[in-house]
């Protein structure tokens, strides 16, 4: 196998690992708006980063989190519903990044290939990046899991069994900035909701329990990388948008299949 196969297959099921039980959690909470917030910021990071001459995917880190942050703190003032300010967040940050590229004429950057995803170009350093973020996210996400989970079945009757339910909002919130920054090297600022949402929807069509979900989760999104990669060195798509489709088919397959029982 090529080496730059090898590292896409790794980068790709690296990110599948980590976007899947995270990507549960945002199908039971709905959040799917703020996923693609965070990833229409993504360029204004890479652009950061190339000011501040440091790494563009810890540029792309440090913007996703303050957007996550602005959010938290938007969210107190009570005039303007959360999926209106997400919008504001997406759009404003998306074209702020678009407009500083058109006046930064030094700087090189490859807007496709952050756009759409270029996981065939994913180099050893990269492989780092994204099994460290991605194992760094699943650590946490282990040790918010059960205050996480009684906030999400409800979460008034988890404040008052004692749940810290602002603190685990944001650390939840800031987990999910650093998946989507770690995940935009493989599908792009533009798809990279797509690995949140599209195996987890797959999976809770046949999954018994939330941990259940979440594992079958990450195997699906693992299995739409290695398809998407396949279908990309057979036909000559693009590899990040064809990681995507197979994600869909897969959802769609799973449609037509009977699942579990449930009411």
């Amino acid at each position: 196998m090529d080496d730059f196969l090898l590292r896409a297959l790794l980068g790709g099921f690296g990110v599948a690992l980590a976007a899947g039980p995270l990507g549960a959690f945002v199908v039971w909470r709905r959040m799917a708006y703020f996923g693609d917030a965070l990833a229409h910021s993504g360029l204004l990071g890479v652009l950061l980063g190339a000011m501040l001459h440091i790494n563009p995917q810890l540029g792309v880190v440090l913007t996703c989190l303050l957007v996550a942050l602005a959010l938290v703190v938007l969210q107190w003032r009570r005039g303007l519903a959360t999926d209106t300010l997400l919008g504001i967040l997406a759009h404003a940050t998306l074209s702020l990044g678009l407009v500083a590229l058109a006046f930064l004429e030094t700087v090189r950057v490859d807007l496709v290939g952050y756009l759409f995803g270029d996981i065939l170009a994913i180099t050893t350093a990269d492989l780092y990046w994204i099994w460290g973020g991605g194992l760094l996210a699943l650590g946490a996400l282990a040790g918010l899991w059960r205050p996480l989970l009684a906030m999400t079945v409800h979460e008034d009757l988890a404040r008052v069994e004692g749940v810290a339910v602002f603190p685990t909002r944001l650390a939840f919130m800031l987990l999910i900035a650093l998946v989507v920054a770690v995940a935009m090297k493989v599908v792009g600022i533009l798809l990279v909701t797509s690995l949140l949402i599209i195996p987890a929807a797959a999976a809770r069509r046949f999954a018994r329990s939330p941990e259940g979900m979440a594992a079958l989760a990450s195997l699906i999104g693992g299995a739409a990388v290695g398809l998407g990669l396949w279908a990309s060195l057979r036909w000559d798509t693009p590899a990040g948008p064809s990681v995507v489709v197979a994600a869909t088919a897969l959802f769609v397959l799973g449609l037509a299949t009977p699942g579990r029982s449930r009411r």
